[in-house]
């Protein structure tokens, strides 16, 4: 089966700072994938490169069974990978319905009512009673929820989820979490770097580690924690301080 996002030996550097080094993976349909690391690992520049916003140094980007490697986001996004980012940036003195309304006029909905599309995606995250609010007079909470909506009102196959947990209270969190399970379970595949690790988990089938640019593991979530390696990299745990 063709996978829907395959990444070859993408690399890429600035200068003499490599911050993808040889990264390969695939992505199958409708899975959901987590990526971890440490600040600096190269988690947001892996994003960059699946989305467009940076072109890669070598290496090749397949999507949907097309090469994507020399399209930008915007091309990427009407394919079908739509992405949140950690720190929202709506249209802030627009309504909230009318942010959904750009995205879904101008990514690759190719929905046939945009309107009520929309108004879907307003219900599904949570956002319908805001509709007609200025994005700009949002909470934290939703304002995050305004970023995944406005990416999911591009329909996009695949989305990108940029530690959209970061800032949220416990309960907020929970919330966040079970509007990103449903999402998941309606068939979009989904690719969610966060800090917030239980929340990943919660969601989550398969988890990559990066360190350096590098892929150091891949596999089932729970295994991939209990890997010492991940455990010395990620929380500074490493084999002597379990046997102390």
């Amino acid at each position: 089966m063709t996978p829907l996002l395959s990444l070859k030996g993408v690399d890429k550097s600035y200068g003499a700072l490599k911050v993808a080094d040889a990264i390969s993976f695939d992505l199958p349909e409708g899975q959901a994938l987590g990526i971890i690391g440490p600040n600096g690992a190269g988690k947001s520049t892996l994003f960059n490169l699946i989305g467009g916003a940076v072109a890669p140094s070598a290496g090749t980007v397949t999507f949907a069974g097309r090469a994507v490697t020399a399209l930008g986001a915007a091309a990427r996004c009407q394919l079908g990978i739509g992405r949140s980012f950690q720190i929202p940036h709506p249209f802030v003195a627009m309504s909230v319905y009318e942010n959904l309304l750009v995205a879904a006029q101008f990514g690759g909905s190719g929905a046939q009512d945009p309107e009520a599309f929309c108004r879907d995606i307003l219900h599904r995250t949570g956002l319908l009673p805001r509709a007609n609010r200025p994005a700009g007079s949002l909470t934290l909470l939703e304002r995050k929820r305004l970023e995944m909506a406005r990416a999911l009102a591009t329909g996009p196959k695949l989305l990108l989820l940029d530690e959209i947990a970061g800032g949220l209270t416990e309960a907020e969190c929970h919330a966040l979490v079970a509007t990103i399970r449903e999402i998941h379970a309606a068939g979009t595949a989904i690719i969610w770097i966060e800090h917030v690790v239980h929340a990943l988990l919660a969601v989550v089938e398969r988890l990559i580690v990066i360190d350096f640019g590098r892929i150091v593991a891949d596999g089932a979530p729970r295994a991939v924690m209990a890997q010492p390696l991940v455990r010395e990299i990620y929380m500074g745990i490493s084999v002597d301080d379990d046997a102390a």
